[in-house]
């Protein structure tokens, strides 16, 4: 390389530099700006998890406190009096409300909280699919079978939390409308689901025994 060459690459690096200064100058508060967003950004999404976080365990504590009475009116009247902050923990307080009312004979107000949450658009499914089972079976055979089938058959879709609990109620619906043969293969499908958990598998085979039926083998491992 020449002298001049190095002298014009010299030059133009100067230059570069001399220019990107004058540009930081003119534009340096605007990275600045940039940096202290994502700093303040990263310092608020930790605030906001640990306020999250903490508002959590407080709802966990207030649960458990509400369920320390021995009588069901205390237990009742405590978690009544519990305020959940998200719509999900204002389920779950529901679902807990309405085992102990039912629990307690009063079924009718039991019915009302699982209604508000199976209907609930602002809850999670989860909960809302779990308050429609639960609110299923409180019914028990004063609803007419044809009515119970329906509402198990739409719990009963791949993918929801209390499908294979549905498909269980489904089977005892099928006994009870006298057909044993569709109940005994949908027991059998359950046996052999994948999902199935051990007490379920265990319901489902004595039932099948029960019905005369020959349970499938399930592979262990």
């Amino acid at each position: 390389m020449s002298d001049t060459d190095s002298f014009i690459d010299e030059v133009t690096e100067e230059v570069r530099r001399d220019r990107l200064f004058h540009l930081f100058k003119r534009y340096g508060w605007i990275a600045a700006l940039v940096i202290l967003a994502i700093v303040g950004g990263a310092a608020w999404s930790e605030w906001t998890r640990a306020q999250d976080r903490a508002k959590a365990e407080a709802l966990g504590d207030a649960i458990l406190a509400a369920l320390e009475p021995e009588e069901a009116e205390a237990r009742i009247a405590a978690l009544d009096g519990i305020e959940a902050d998200t719509p999900g923990g204002a389920a779950m307080l529901s679902l807990l409300l309405a085992a102990e009312q039912a629990q307690s004979g009063d079924g009718a107000a039991a019915a009302q909280e699982l209604s508000t949450v199976a209907t609930s658009s602002e809850v999670p499914a989860i909960y809302r699919n779990i308050a429609s089972f639960k609110a299923l079976l409180a019914q028990g055979t004063e609803t007419p079978a044809a009515e119970r089938r329906i509402g198990y058959e739409a719990l009963a879709i791949p993918g929801n939390t209390v499908r294979l609990l549905a498909e269980e109620q489904l089977a005892l619906i099928d006994i009870e409308e006298g057909n044993a043969e569709a109940a005994i293969d949908r027991l059998s499908r359950l046996v052999a689901d994948a999902e199935a958990t051990p007490g379920l598998r265990q319901r489902a085979t004595q039932l099948i025994v029960a019905l005369g039926g020959e349970p499938p083998q399930v592979d262990a491992g």
